[in-house]
């Protein structure tokens, strides 16, 4: 019996989130060929024979923000027939999360930029590939993911304020929270640093850590 052997490409797109400016955004580089040309799109790389699909989804990370070690989850296979017009090609995809004040791409030397989430959903930004779908499966898993997990407090420097934190879960929730009620639910999970955040327009807050328990438990 003989085997007739399609070539198959196996490729990463990493969808890189931040919170800036109140709003959730995301790595996005406009291409400069074809096939899309002049769209935007998430940055990727082609899996190598001696690497995994993570591994390859951290080096694509690392060469477009400079970053290492930051909170990297699987999201989906995208393996439509038709998804990239050069070659048969599926896509692992993956979501990475950092707080702001770690990402600076331009340090990086990187071609991409930041852009509003939103403004992607809504069609007002192209993207190239499936990766609007991509982009609409990852908000969503961010918003299915935030209250039963630690995801939220990647987007915040390792101290914080309440406030801080609050605004990114109503960000990734997409609605606001009752200050009491939102404290009660948190109050396990953080604890005080003895410290405060001054040189603000407001009086000085209290900053505070994710609890050791909770710290303990991300190493294990």
């Amino acid at each position: 019996m003989s085997y007739t052997h399609t070539k198959l490409s196996v490729a990463v797109d990493v969808l890189i989130f931040t919170i800036e400016d109140d709003k959730l955004k995301i790595v996005l580089s406009k291409r400069d060929k074809d096939p899309f040309k002049d769209e935007y799109a998430l940055p990727g790389v082609s899996v190598r024979e001696d690497e995994t699909p993570e591994e390859a989804a951290q080096r694509s990370i690392q060469e477009r923000t400079g970053l290492s070690g930051i909170f990297i989850e699987q999201l989906y296979t995208f393996g439509d027939i038709d998804r990239d017009p050069r070659s048969r090609t599926i896509s692992i995809a993956y979501f990475a999360l950092t707080d702001r004040q770690s990402l600076d791409l331009e340090e990086a030397g990187s071609i991409a930029a930041l852009y509003d989430v939103d403004e992607v959903l809504s069609g007002k930004l192209p993207l190239a590939f499936d990766h609007a779908r991509m982009t609409e499966l990852g908000a969503a898993r961010l918003g299915g993911k935030v209250m039963y997990s630690d995801i939220a407090f990647e987007f915040v420097p390792d101290e914080f304020t309440l406030p801080q934190l609050q605004r990114v879960y109503e960000i990734l929730l997409r609605k606001p929270l009752y200050k009491a009620n939102f404290r009660k639910m948190i109050a396990p999970r953080v604890e005080d640093t003895g410290k405060m955040l001054t040189g603000a327009a407001h009086r000085p807050s209290k900053l505070y850590r994710k609890a050791a328990k909770e710290r303990s438990a991300d190493t294990e």
